[in-house]
Parts: C-alpha cells; sequence; structure tokens
C-alpha cells in the first residue's frame, strides 16, 4: 500500500479558498442546468414506492420539520431530507451523468445544500459555488480510480458521491482547510455503494446516504469533530481500501483551471446512460419505420453497455432501467423511451418480453460511452445498420436550456397538472440574483 501525503489537503485548500469571482461564467451557467434537471428528476421520483417507503420508516424517528422533501408537503429534519431528495432524484436513473466516470453527480450534492440552506442564510451564488465544489471534488476523487472503481462493482455515486456532498455541505459552513479536513474524513469512513443493488431499491440508500453523510460530516467538522490527516490517500485510506492503485494526478492537477462540471451530461431517457445512444439510433428507425417487423437487433457498444445493463431476462420496472434489450424492445414497441417504458407494466408486456429475447449486445472498445452502433434485420431479410457518435444529452451533443426546462415541466405535469412549476424555473436562473434561497426547494411543492 502506499501513502500519498497532500491530496486530501489540496482538495480542502482548494474548497476552501475558491470564491464566486473565480467562477468562470458557463460554469456558473451549467450549475444552474444541473440544477434545473435535479429537481426535474426528483419530481418524478418523489412519490415513487421507495421514497414513500422510506419517508414513512424516517418519520417515525424524525422529530423536525427543518427542510423540504422535494414535490411533497412533508417536512422533515435536513438530514432526512438530503437522503429522501437524493434517493428520489436517483430513482428513475434519470439524472445527469459525468461522462468519464459515469458519477450521477447533483443527486448526492444538491440535496444536501438544499437542505442545509433551509438551516442557515445561504446565498444564490454561495449555493451555487458550493455546489460547483462539491460536483468538482466527487469527480476529480472518482477519475484517479474509474473505470477499476465501477467495474469492481464500487456504486461510483454513491461512494465519491460522499465528498462532494461534504466539500459543498463546507463551503456553506465556511469550514476552514482543517476543518474541511476532517470533513473528508468523516465522509471517507462512510464511502459505500454496491452495483449489486442496480435495478433494486437499495441501489437509491448508498445514494441518499452520500448526501445525508456528507452533509453530516461537514455539520459534525464544523463542531470539532476531528479525523485523519489524510482519508483519501493514506495508507490505509479511500483509495488504498476500494483500489490499491488509483492515478492520483487527476485529483488535484489543474484544480481551479478546468472544470469537471462542464463534462455533465443530461437524460433524455430515465435509463442507464450507456443505453442512450443506442436509443437514439433505435427510435429515429422506429420513427421512418413504424410498420417493419423486427426479428434481430444487434447493439454495440462501449464494454460498459454490456458489463452494466446486458440484462435479458428483467421483470420489473426497476430492473428494466438497467436492461438494453428491455429499452430496445419497449423503443421499438411503444415508439418512445419515457417514464411510461421502464414501468412493470410494460417489463411485462408480452410483446416487449418476446423482443427482448432476439436482442444482442456485443463489446467494443473503440466506442465510447456516449457512441454506440445498432444493426437492426427485419422479417424482409434487411439489416439496417445504424450509429450514434454522441449521444443526445451528452457534453458533446447537449439538451439546450428549453429542453431541461421542458424535462422539469412535464415532470411536475406528471404528479400535478395544475402545478404551476414556472416560478421555480424563474428562480434557478436567477440564481445568482438570489441573496436568500432557503425556499427554493419549496418551489417544489404544489400549492394544492
Amino acid at each position: 500500500m502506499q501513502h500519498e501525503p497532500g491530496v486530501t489537503q489540496k482538495l480542502a485548500q482548494f474548497v476552501a479558498a475558491t470564491h464566486w469571482d473565480d467562477i468562470p461564467a458557463p460554469v456558473g451557467h451549467q450549475a444552474k442546468r444541473s440544477l434545473m434537471n435535479f429537481f426535474a428528476v426528483a419530481l418524478a421520483g418523489c412519490r415513487t414506492a421507495p421514497v414513500e417507503i422510506a419517508l414513512t420508516s424516517l418519520a417515525e424517528f424524525s422529530g423536525g420539520r427543518q427542510a423540504t422533501v422535494v414535490g411533497r408537503p412533508e417536512r422533515i429534519d435536513a438530514l432526512s431530507a438530503a437522503f429522501l431528495n437524493a434517493a428520489g432524484a436517483n430513482v428513475y436513473d434519470f439524472c445527469d451523468t459525468h461522462v468519464r466516470t459515469v458519477i450521477h453527480p447533483t443527486a448526492p450534492v444538491a440535496p444536501a445544500l438544499l437542505a442545509l440552506a433551509e438551516l442557515c442564510p445561504v446565498s444564490g451564488t454561495d449555493l451555487l459555488l458550493a455546489f460547483i465544489l462539491g460536483n468538482e471534488v466527487q469527480a476529480r476523487i472518482g477519475l484517479a480510480i474509474s473505470p477499476n472503481h465501477y467495474n469492481k462493482g464500487w456504486h461510483i455515486t454513491s461512494t465519491c458521491g460522499v465528498f462532494g456532498a461534504a466539500a459543498g455541505s463546507g463551503k456553506l459552513l465556511a469550514l476552514d482547510e482543517k476543518k474541511m479536513i476532517w470533513a473528508f474524513g468523516t465522509a471517507a469512513t462512510q464511502s459505500s455503494g454496491l452495483c449489486e443493488c442496480l435495478g433494486t431499491p437499495a441501489k437509491s440508500v448508498s445514494v441518499g446516504n452520500a448526501a445525508r453523510n456528507g452533509l453530516w460530516s461537514a455539520l459534525l467538522a464544523d463542531r470539532g469533530f476531528e479525523g485523519p490527516p489524510e482519508p483519501i490517500a493514506g495508507v490505509q485510506g479511500f483509495y488504498n481500501a476500494v483500489d490499491g492503485a488509483p492515478n492520483l494526478s487527476p485529483v488535484t492537477d489543474g484544480l481551479g483551471a478546468t472544470w469537471e462540471l462542464m463534462q455533465t451530461s443530461y437524460k433524455p431517457y430515465p435509463c442507464g446512460f450507456v443505453i442512450h445512444p443506442v436509443l437514439d439510433c433505435v427510435l429515429d428507425w422506429r420513427r421512418d419505420n413504424p410498420a417493419a417487423v423486427v426479428t434481430r437487433v444487434v447493439a454495440r457498444g462501449n464494454p460498459l453497455l454490456a458489463a452494466r445493463t446486458d440484462r435479458p431476462n428483467i421483470s420489473n420496472g426497476r430492473e428494466s432501467q438497467v436492461s438494453v434489450q428491455h429499452a430496445v424492445a419497449a423503443a421499438l414497441v411503444t415508439g418512445k423511451a419515457g417514464l411510461d417504458q421502464f414501468t412493470d407494466a410494460c417489463a411485462c408486456d408480452p410483446n416487449v418480453v418476446d423482443l427482448r429475447g432476439k436482442i444482442e449486445v456485443q463489446r467494443d472498445p473503440s466506442l465510447s460511452t456516449i457512441a454506440a452502433e445498432v444493426e437492426i434485420t427485419t422479417v424482409d431479410g434487411k439489416t439496417h445498420r445504424l450509429s450514434q457518435k454522441a449521444a443526445r444529452g451528452s457534453d458533446a451533443n447537449p439538451m439546450s436550456d428549453r429542453d431541461l426546462e421542458g424535462k422539469l415541466r412535464t415532470a411536475a405535469a406528471g404528479w400535478n397538472p395544475r402545478h404551476d412549476i414556472a416560478p421555480l424555473i424563474d428562480a434557478i436562473w436567477a440564481l445568482d440574483k438570489s441573496h436568500d434561497v432557503a425556499k427554493l426547494a419549496a418551489l417544489s411543492v404544489p400549492e394544492n
């Protein structure tokens, strides 16, 4: 095992010393886009069964009404609100993605900051800065161990997200370098999450814990709760425990010069992002060939596509979100890839089930995670060859601001068609002019 002193210290120094004036305008705008997307996916997931069960369980032990649960009238203690809003944002696999690590960056960070903003005065620029720094920390920590960390079975959104939540929360609490290191230490010892849980509600527990435990780590550090001097790269620290051979250069090289938030992609489809380029091909083809009868499909993508989504035998909506066979079959049968296509009903649709068995997944290391090639064979014997170099929503083919607004409006209308979400949209775009964001999350809650 190796000991690399100074890694945690450099991250702590960076977070403590960075000011809003250091943030380039495009990065600030990207942060607003990420928050817009967060509220969309949190609204989509806020009344799902896993959130309902978790809320009921946590409420039994919560004596506080400190913070908002996105989209719901209930209020709960801040730590539980962070958990619930992170779990709700991630439950549909509809949240954003940091392309190089496949971390879903906003789900662990934003809920912690929004909960904290209801406990103490926070300006819009304070919130945006803390959010950007939290994203930067978790992404850089993840880059040092990608893709091996994910391939070993660690759910990188959760394992690295707890550091992002701690960094962002620590920034809002104005922790100095020493206390920020303590926060990272407490976060490091709570870092967990397994890919074995993907496709089940259990996946959302580690994402919720990343937000909750990151926030708690910062709150503890603020009160003087000490930790080790090198929790990330120490001889028995995070890296040596989960990987053993990290490439540490991405963690600190170029801090403040480049911003990983700009590598964020936003999902047009509620399923694993590696499936998206395949869906682009299939949906475009189905639109142009609505009556064609498909006999075979070959989906060729980055090895991560097969490693995480080669799941032909699924039986419910949760599992369908990480099954490329289901996504392709549902898209071909219905011509769509929205929330309705990743439900229990669609997973059990006989036409979809039959077509899932005709879909093969192949690995191609030359393809990036946002690219795919698809071959569709029809009953007349013709083979249609399709390709997508950059999935819709990726950083190379991004959703527009208007697209993200539309995603939020659709999510809000899904639970309550009368919910006027325009004030929340306006408030997000105007965050850098706001003196107090305590009521931001409450704008997600319908009035009736």
